[in-house]
């Protein structure tokens, strides 16, 4: 069978590579199209993934999102509609529901973001709809007629694909305090249609801290990258390329991150984790941040930093979370198992 992946942003490269490993181990071929956001098409490249970036993103305006909407759709179905697809599957890719049901094939798709306006189209065209079991539909409507179409799985989306790190990635605690103190930062997600927090409220928590702690930013976009290599920023580091996940969890005394998906791993492998994100919450960071696996200050001040990194504890990271995590990946593979029989 033919399966079909849209990955349309950064954190679904590593959700997704072992999965299409695994799939292509079982025989089945795998179509990749791509999107210009974030980091998505280097580490696409970086993992050595076959892939066609398809459109470009529209930034955070709502009207040119919604007029870029339908182009995309077109020019992923113009793209698709000779490859004889079977089946698609897509992480909060708001166009893949609606290009198969043009295609007229099946389609999963998933999201932990209950405050994204995209999954509202997503959820009416898609055939199967995965959300974590703390997903609340109440905040977008649409529960009635889509109910029937939904699975969810336990956990949270990260562990979908960081199970099997749980044995080789997790941190000795006793020999990572003796190390200097490195720290990763990354900025809030600017472009997001639904971010409405601040831009740049890291700035000077960042230029106090640079004195105490090695500090490196990993930037979401050209912006953010021009943004701290200015010269108001000497002395930190800005990775103009995306790191791995497994060179930053290795070397990452503390993790700073205004939401998103890096930051909920780093949190479940057992990394010191700082959410400072501005705007509400999702529940899948309620649930870290309430288990103490993640803490939420949307005010940092240098003084938080050691006294949270000596008395945080990884033990609770060989937690159900990665157990919940294997269990979600098998729901997911087996689904699309019986999506193309």
């Amino acid at each position: 069978m033919r399966i079909w992946f849209d990955i349309s942003n950064s954190p679904h490269v590593l959700m997704f590579k072992d999965l299409i490993n695994d799939l292509k181990l079982k025989g089945h071929d795998i179509v990749i199209t791509s999107r210009p956001l974030a980091n998505t098409i280097e580490l696409l490249n970086q993992n050595n993934i076959n892939h066609t970036p398809i459109g470009i993103h529209y930034g955070k305006n709502f009207i040119m999102k919604f007029l870029g909407y339908p182009i995309r759709v077109f020019y992923l179905w113009k793209y698709l509609k000779d490859k004889k697809i079977d089946l698609a599957v897509s992480q909060s890719s708001f166009h893949s529901p609606l290009v198969s049901y043009l295609l007229g094939i099946s389609s999963i798709y998933t999201n932990d973001n209950e405050h994204a306006i995209g999954n509202i189209p997503a959820f009416v065209f898609a055939n199967r709809i995965f959300v974590p079991e703390s997903f609340v539909f109440s905040k977008i409507g649409l529960m009635e007629r889509i109910q029937k179409k939904v699975k969810r799985y336990p956990g949270i989306k990260e562990g979908i694909y960081l199970w099997r790190k749980s044995e080789n990635v997790l941190l000795d605690q006793n020999d990572f305090l003796k190390q200097p103190k490195r720290l990763f930062v990354r900025p809030e997600p600017s472009t997001a249609q639904y971010y409405k927090g601040g831009t740049n409220f890291l700035d000077e928590f960042i230029n106090e801290a640079k004195s105490i702690y090695s500090i490196t930013i990993l930037p979401r976009n050209s912006d953010q990258i021009l943004h701290y290599t200015s010269d108001e920023f000497r002395g930190i580091q800005v990775a103009k390329t995306p790191l791995s996940f497994d060179e930053i969890a290795k070397d990452c005394s503390l993790f700073i991150g205004a939401g998103g998906s890096m930051t909920r791993e780093m949190a479940m492998v057992g990394v010191p984790t700082i959410s400072v994100y501005q705007d509400d919450l999702l529940e899948v960071d309620k649930l870290l941040i309430d288990s103490g696996q993640m803490l939420h200050k949307q005010t940092l001040q240098v003084k938080d930093i050691d006294a949270y990194i000596e008395t945080f504890n990884t033990e609770p990271h060989l937690n159900e979370l990665m157990v919940k995590g294997k269990k979600a990946y098998t729901m997911f593979i087996n689904e699309i198992a019986q999506q193309i029989n």
